[in-house]
C-alpha cells in the first residue's frame, strides 16, 4: 500500500484520488465522499422521527492495520482529534511484528423472555428442556426466510435469578444464528411468538421478550505480539516501555476509575469504525462495557502480559453484534462504500477488524502515556481545532494552529488575537 505512504500528509484532493483508484470507486461513489453529507435529507426524514436535517461527521482512514495476514485501508467516522493517528501508529506497530491474529466464535444473537411468578421453576426447566424442540420450531415459524438462509434459532437456555425483593425469575434464553445480519427485529419476533408457549409450560406470566445486547456467544478475540526492540524509544529501552505498558495494564485492572478511561480509549477506535459500517454503536458500546463487567467487577477489556521470550503480549475479547447487512447499513451511502473500501466480506471479519482497531488504539495510548506523556500527539490536532472554535477562516487555520503550539498559549482568547494580527496585516 505504498500510494498511502505520508497519507496525513497529502491533500483532501489528493487523498480522495488514491482512494479512488485503490477502491476502484465510481464518479458517484466519488461525489458521495465530496460532499458534506452523503445521506440524503429525503432518507434521513424516512429513518427518524422528526427529522430537521442531518449531523455530519469527519469521515477518515485508518491505515497499516494487517489481520490475518490479510492488509485494511479502515474507514472510520469520529469527530475526536488524534483517534485515526493513534490507531495508524498503534498498527504500524504491530504490523512490524506480524500483525493481528484474530478469530470469531459462532454468531449466536441472544433474545430473552423474562417469565414470573412462576411457581416451580424446577419443574418449569425441566419442562422447557422436554420441550426444546417444539420451542424451536416455533421460534423458526415466526421468522422461516432466516432458516432457509442457513440461520434460525439453534438453542434455549433456561436460567433464574433474583430480584432485590428476592422474587425468582425465571429467564429463557434463545439463541439466534442471524447470518450476516444484527437480527434485534428478527430476535424480537421470535420471543414475542415463543410467549404463549412458554406461559403454558411454566404457569408463570411473560413479562419482557427481548433481545440482549450483551452477546457473549458472538464474540471476536485480536492477539498481538510485540519485540521489545520495537517498543524502544531516544530515551527508554523496549524493556523498559514492555513493562511499563503491562504496569498500566494492571493499574486499569486494579482500579475501577483507571479502568473507565482505559475502555474509553479503545471504544474511541471501535465507535468510529462501527459507525463507519453504519452499525449500532451503542449497541456495540452496551455489550462491550457488559462484557468487562462480567465477573462482578469492571476491568479493562484488553490485557497485555509477556511471554517467556519477553515480547509483550497482546489480547482482546469482546462481544461483536456488527451486521454486514440490514438496518441503515443499505440506506446509508458511506455505509456500503466502507465496505468496498476495507475489501470486506462478512459479519465475522468486520467483528475481528473492530476489535483489531480497539487493540491497535489501546497499544498506542498506553504506549504515549507511558512515555512522552497523552497530549504531546495531541498537540496538533488541539491547535487545530482551538483554531476553528476561535473563528479562524480554512486559510489561516494552519497558521493559527502553529502559532498556538509555538507559544504553548493553547487557549482560544490567545488564537482569536493572533486571528485578529493576521487580518491587519
Amino acid at each position: 500500500m505504498e500510494a498511502f505512504d505520508k497519507f496525513y500528509k497529502k491533500t483532501l484532493e489528493e487523498r480522495r484520488e488514491i482512494l479512488a483508484e485503490y477502491a476502484e470507486l465510481t464518479e458517484e461513489e466519488q461525489a458521495f465522499l465530496a460532499s458534506t453529507g452523503a445521506l440524503s435529507l429525503e432518507k434521513a426524514n424516512h429513518m427518524i422521527e422528526n427529522t430537521i436535517g442531518i449531523y455530519s461527521l469527519p469521515l477518515g482512514l485508518g491505515m497499516n492495520m494487517r489481520l490475518n495476514d490479510k492488509e485494511y485501508i479502515v474507514p472510520m467516522a469520529v469527530e475526536e482529534p488524534s483517534v485515526i493517528a493513534a490507531q495508524s501508529s498503534g498498527a504500524k506497530l504491530i504490523a512490524q511484528n506480524g500483525g493481528i491474529t484474530g478469530t470469531t466464535t459462532e454468531r449466536k444473537m441472544i433474545g430473552q423472555i423474562e417469565l414470573i411468578d412462576v411457581p416451580d421453576t424446577k419443574l418449569a426447566i425441566e419442562k422447557i428442556t422436554a420441550n426444546q424442540d417444539k420451542l424451536l420450531l416455533i421460534a423458526n415459524e415466526a421468522h422461516p426466510s432466516l432458516q432457509r438462509r442457513g440461520g434460525g434459532a439453534v438453542d434455549l437456555v433456561a436460567r433464574t435469578v433474583t430480584t432485590m425483593q428476592e422474587d425468582e425469575l425465571l429467564i429463557v434464553h434463545l439463541l439466534v444464528d442471524t447470518k450476516e445480519a444484527m437480527g434485534a427485529n428478527m430476535i424480537n419476533t421470535m420471543v414475542e411468538s415463543l410467549a404463549p408457549e412458554l406461559e403454558q409450560l411454566t404457569a408463570g406470566i411473560a413479562n419482557m421478550r427481548i433481545l440482549s445486547n450483551l452477546v457473549d456467544d458472538a464474540t471476536a478475540t485480536v492477539s498481538c505480539r510485540i519485540a521489545p526492540a520495537s517498543l524502544a524509544t531516544k530515551t527508554h529501552t523496549g524493556e523498559w516501555v514492555r513493562d511499563r505498558i503491562i504496569a498500566a495494564y494492571e493499574f486499569a485492572d486494579a482500579d475501577i476509575y483507571r479502568a473507565a478511561t482505559h475502555n474509553k480509549g479503545i471504544m474511541n477506535g471501535i465507535d468510529a469504525v462501527v459507525m463507519a459500517f453504519g452499525n449500532d454503536w451503542r449497541a456495540v458500546e452496551a455489550a462491550s462495557h457488559a462484557y468487562a463487567a462480567r465477573t462482578g467487577s469492571y476491568k479493562p477489556m484488553t490485557k497485555w502480559s509477556k511471554d517467556e521470550d519477553g515480547f509483550l503480549l497482546g489480547e482482546l475479547t469482546l462481544p461483536m453484534p456488527v451486521a454486514f447487512v440490514g438496518g441503515s447499513i443499505a440506506v446509508h451511502p458511506i455505509a456500503t462504500l466502507s465496505k468496498k473500501i476495507a475489501r470486506m466480506e462478512s459479519a465475522k471479519e468486520l467483528a475481528m477488524l473492530v476489535c483489531a482497531v480497539g487493540l491497535t488504539q489501546n497499544l498506542a495510548a498506553l504506549k504515549a502515556l507511558v512515555t512522552e506523556g497523552i497530549q504531546r500527539g495531541h498537540m496538533s490536532l488541539q491547535a487545530k481545532s482551538l483554531a476553528m472554535t476561535a473563528g479562524a477562516e480554512v486559510n489561516e487555520i494552519e497558521a493559527v494552529a502553529a502559532y498556538l503550539q509555538e507559544t504553548k498559549q493553547m487557549n482560544v482568547m490567545a488564537a482569536k488575537e493572533y486571528i485578529t494580527k493576521l487580518r491587519q496585516n
